[in-house]
């Protein structure tokens, strides 16, 4: 079952596609005008030329491609970002150099995987304790298990 969505496309790039039939992502193109030199911790915005109308209640999430990141240091801040139902500007992803060397990104160059995801609403309901569990408070290593 496939959920159709809305793209405009402003970039000189192909529409993103799944590579594969079992891909979860679609990689997604700089669109810039000259190459970006990004030095060793530095970070930028980089646009993609983009626009989505999502359905109600979905969601695309914008993650890291994983061979950028292992050959290049070249990684994705606030992974996974967020593209809400609502939400019509172009889609722009924030890259940054883990490497010890600078980095050039080229217009068309895949710089993320988006992947898109349907999103359940909750109603909060506030009450003075929680229902115990084994765990309790304990996070970050807490359990001890390997």
């Amino acid at each position: 079952m496939s959920t159709a969505v809305q793209i405009v496309n402003k970039s000189h790039h192909p529409l993103p596609e799944y590579a594969t039939a079992g891909s979860s992502g679609m990689d997604i193109r700089a669109f810039i005008n000259s190459p970006i030199v990004l030095s060793p911790l530095e970070r930028t915005l980089i646009p993609t030329g983009l626009f989505l109308a999502l359905p109600e209640n979905w969601e695309a999430q914008i993650r890291p491609r994983s061979g950028l990141a292992i050959k290049q240091g070249l990684t994705c801040l606030n992974t996974p970002g967020t593209i809400d139902a609502d939400y019509r500007g172009e889609i722009k992803v924030i890259l940054i150099n883990l490497s010890n060397e600078a980095q050039t990104i080229q217009d068309g160059d895949r710089i993320a995987q988006m992947v898109f995801q349907q999103v359940e609403k909750v109603i909060l309901h506030k009450v003075e304790f929680l229902d115990s569990t084994e765990r309790g408070a304990g996070g970050f290593g807490h359990t001890g298990k390997k």
